[in-house]
């Protein structure tokens, strides 16, 4: 008996010296994450997550079961995604190919309205299931058939805004802070027209190779670089401002093409400091049963959707090394656009598209990424298009 019971108090005993160190090491480990955390917030955000979805895993497997909601939780592997330290290090297109090979995700928006599309702010695989309301939603509920604007009102509602004039891309989260309304509005973004021969406004094209369904693989004068020569055109000879188009074919490479682009746009406006408005005109990528069409005047065209990115993705907040000051400029800039193009041509735009990543528009304030269209398109479509685009830019840049 005696035996028996001195077994059981060494037993226990080791059984206290066990947990004694696992709590030492515990502890240790807990301070050394929070030092690490503290110099390191995204590493922190991301222990979080991760700690966070392992708990639901373990004692809610319901709640992670389903391809659906787990992505959610999900973190994407470190080394593909959160590791950089630089964007040279892995370009845009590297990060978005894991999930979507476009920039945008949104594919369905024909001419007609939809309301049964209003809602739809997730979009899941690019040229497949996704379907994305068009502007003509917009311009029924927000725009009277005498083409009055919404009233700021409305625009104040944040549910009513984002429903209206937003799709927001599940990499990313904007919420009322972010996204108000009368700081966009209060924004100058306009600019002085000039007698002097300098550029005011730099066209280019990050994806220079897309063309349209009718467009002739490789030449340039089938592309959505002619389409950027229609709207220099215009902007020039029509609204008299000063025009630099880049016609530099920067996506020989796709996966690259931002990075490979970045550092010409930068040495552009270096060389020509007069340049004020930047805009990176592209054409979407939909499903081949898709068509992004309206008619205005009577004139077929194709619709055309603001574009805007937040350095913020929905698993770890801000992305630091992806850093942009001018984001609320760039959504004052898009705002102002849609709301002229909703009172204008109701119909024409499509939403306002909110991804996670930057795509380069940190270089400028005013800056501008435009779908115009896409391969479902004719290539005369975008051409047409972009006459009520350039004067919803006039409006915006006049200030009128």
């Amino acid at each position: 008996m005696l035996k028996i019971t001195k077994k059981r108090r060494r037993k226990e005993r080791r059984k206290r010296m066990i947990t004694a160190g696992v709590l030492l090491i515990g502890s240790s480990l807990f301070l050394w994450i929070c030092i690490l955390g503290v110099r390191n917030t995204s590493l922190w955000n991301r222990l979080q997550y991760q700690i966070c979805y392992l708990m639901l895993k373990q004692y809610a497997p319901v709640l992670t079961a389903g391809d659906g909601d787990q992505t959610a939780y999900q973190i994407e592997d470190d080394t593909t995604m959160y590791d950089m330290q630089s964007e040279s290090q892995l370009s845009y297109d590297q990060i978005l190919v894991k999930k979507d090979p476009q920039e945008t995700q949104t594919v369905d928006a024909s001419a007609g309205n939809s309301d049964t599309d209003a809602n739809q702010t997730d979009p899941e695989n690019t040229q497949s299931n996704e379907a994305d309301a068009s502007s003509g939603d917009v311009a029924t509920t927000a725009v009277s058939a005498g083409g009055n604007a919404v009233s700021l009102e409305k625009l104040n509602d944040f549910d009513y805004l984002i429903q209206h004039y937003y799709t927001v891309d599940k990499s990313t989260t904007i919420n009322s802070s972010q996204l108000v309304v009368q700081n966009l509005l209060n924004k100058d973004c306009t600019i002085q027209k000039t007698t002097e021969d300098v550029p005011q406004i730099l066209i280019y094209h990050t994806h220079g190779s897309e063309g349209y369904a009718d467009s002739t693989p490789g030449d340039p004068n089938t592309s959505v670089i002619a389409v950027g020569n229609r709207l220099t055109q215009l902007l020039q000879d029509t609204y008299g401002y000063h025009v630099l188009h880049d016609t530099g074919i920067y996506d020989t490479d796709r996966d690259h093409a931002y990075n490979v682009a970045a550092p010409v746009i930068q040495k552009i406006l270096q060389d020509h400091p007069s340049i004020e408005v930047v805009i990176d005109l592209h054409r979407d990528g939909v499903a081949d049963t898709t068509r992004l069409a309206a008619n205005i005047n009577g004139v077929d065209m194709a619709q055309v959707m603001f574009f805007n990115g937040l350095s913020k993705t929905t698993a770890t907040g801000d992305i630091d090394y992806l850093r942009n000051p001018y984001i609320e400029d760039n959504l004052a800039m898009s705002l102002k656009m849609q709301l002229a193009a909703t009172e204008l041509y109701p119909g024409f735009t499509r939403k306002i598209y909110l991804k996670s990543y930057r795509y380069n528009m940190h270089l400028c304030p005013k800056s501008l990424l435009i779908e115009v269209g896409a391969q479902t398109n004719t290539l005369q479509e975008a051409v047409n298009a972009m006459d009520p685009l350039a004067q919803v830019l006039d409006r915006v840049l006049s200030g009128k």
